[in-house]
């Protein structure tokens, strides 16, 4: 018999900026129990994460304590940049660089950012 996983998604964000964190546990949670160890979880680190945003420092509180499996680019084996142009399809670099930059002391995290030009100022 396959062992089944479940996956979890937990978002945070507004108009300008988004976050969200996917999570995976061998045990099925309804809608309202995975609300609930939210919450217990959000309470537990709400005003004292060292994380960059809630969501993470949630999603790390749900592994500690609950045994879920935050599945972050640090968990990655193999990453492939997928192009509709003919031979643009490649693999691409797996590497720790931005977790080693953070542990380094860097003060700077990389963000997409996709804005309208027609809606600045």
């Amino acid at each position: 018999m396959k062992p089944r996983v479940y996956f979890y998604e937990l978002h945070e964000g507004d108009d300008e900026l988004f976050s969200d964190a996917l999570l995976v546990h061998e045990q099925e949670f309804d809608e309202e129990q995975f609300l609930e160890l939210v919450l217990e979880a959000r309470a537990r680190v709400l005003g004292s994460f060292e994380e960059d945003t809630l969501v993470e420092a949630v999603a790390h509180d749900l592994e500690r304590q609950h045994g879920f499996v935050h599945i972050d680019d640090a968990r990655l084996s193999a990453a492939v940049n997928v192009s509709e142009q003919e031979g643009e399809t490649f693999l691409a670099e797996v590497s720790d660089e931005a977790e080693e930059q953070l542990e380094d002391g860097a003060e700077y995290r990389s963000l997409l950012v996709d804005l309208d030009p027609n809606e600045l100022n």
